[in-house]
């Protein structure tokens, strides 16, 4: 027998073994550098000298130079201040109005429209395939005076009400802020129905049907089952005509007069016509700044972050 002192000495533990080093897990970083390129040098780099053009004092002719004034956004804010006013409100009626003409709409086709529904999609996209400006002129024609929308109001004494709230001038909805509301509502109804659509075609319709079993009424399943479901799409929907309304300008320069002129009207004389750089980068970024805080505080109260 051999002894304790004869015995083999135990065998050292093996050495770990490194995992293979992985090939190609840099390469999601690769692809989102196109992207995060295209960011810094088409918004951050454009949106960090508007900063620096915002606070500069000076003249085209003797040239612009940074000196930190930031008096020009309290000047700016204290001058033009109704037509921010005034955008906030035609971007928040024809929010709600894409909204009450959007919802049914999507719903419709979510849910109604079977073999039409493709049709229907297209028709949705179709103002896409031309111009915004085409189509904000065309909408001249159709609220011209003499037109017949305009005499179909007139009969149905529809211009009577809304010549009470300020909204058209006697017999003319041209130059009025009803013809820039329904202008902002026609070309940014789509950014409306689309989302809620997407939103809508998620819900399980073993939902409806559990709904119906429990003795719930069409409405009843609208309210609890349909509406909070696609709340989603309505927050989105509403941000995505909200945003660009409120900036807008053509509407109101095509549509509209001088008393109904937008923020964005304001911001295009002072960049084109007055060439007053550091007034027009003060305005950009103060409705950048209300614009960031009203949707923020928007999507806290409609306590939703599931956007479409």
């Amino acid at each position: 027998m051999p002894t304790l002192a004869e015995a083999a000495p135990p065998l050292a533990p093996p050495e770990p073994v490194k995992p293979p080093r992985k090939r190609g897990r840099f390469t999601p970083y690769w692809l989102l550098l196109p992207g995060i390129l295209w960011l810094v040098v088409f918004f951050a780099l454009p949106l960090v000298y508007q900063a620096s053009t915002s606070v500069q004092t000076g003249s085209l002719e003797q040239g612009y130079k940074v000196t930190w004034h930031f008096a020009t956004y309290w000047h700016a804010l204290a001058e033009y201040w109704p037509q921010f006013v005034r955008s906030v409100l035609y971007a928040a009626a024809a929010t709600v109005l894409c909204l009450l003409l959007g919802y049914p709409l999507a719903y419709l086709i979510a849910f109604r429209a079977g073999r039409w529904r493709n049709l229907i999609m297209i028709l949705v996209i179709a103002p896409f395939f031309t111009s915004f400006l085409i189509r904000t002129l065309a909408w001249k024609t159709i609220l011209a005076d003499n037109g017949p929308v305009v005499h179909a109001l007139n009969t149905l004494h529809v211009l009577d009400v809304t010549g009470w709230l300020g909204w058209t001038a006697g017999d003319r909805v041209l130059a009025t802020p009803l013809a820039v509301v329904c202008g902002l509502t026609y070309n940014f109804l789509p950014f409306m129905i689309l989302p809620l659509y997407s939103s809508l075609e998620r819900i399980d319709g073993r939902l409806h049907e559990a709904a119906g079993d429990l003795y719930a009424r069409p409405w009843t399943t609208f309210r609890k089952v349909t509406f909070p479901l696609s709340l989603p799409g309505v927050v989105s929907g509403t941000l995505l005509t909200f945003i660009p309304a409120a900036g807008d300008y053509v509407n109101a320069e095509l549509l509209g007069s001088t008393d109904t002129r937008m923020i964005g009207n304001v911001i295009q004389t002072q960049f084109l016509r007055v060439l007053d750089y550091p007034t027009a980068a003060a305005l950009s970024f103060i409705l950048m700044a209300a614009i960031l805080a009203m949707v923020t505080l928007y999507i806290r109260r409609a306590g939703t972050e599931d956007l479409v």
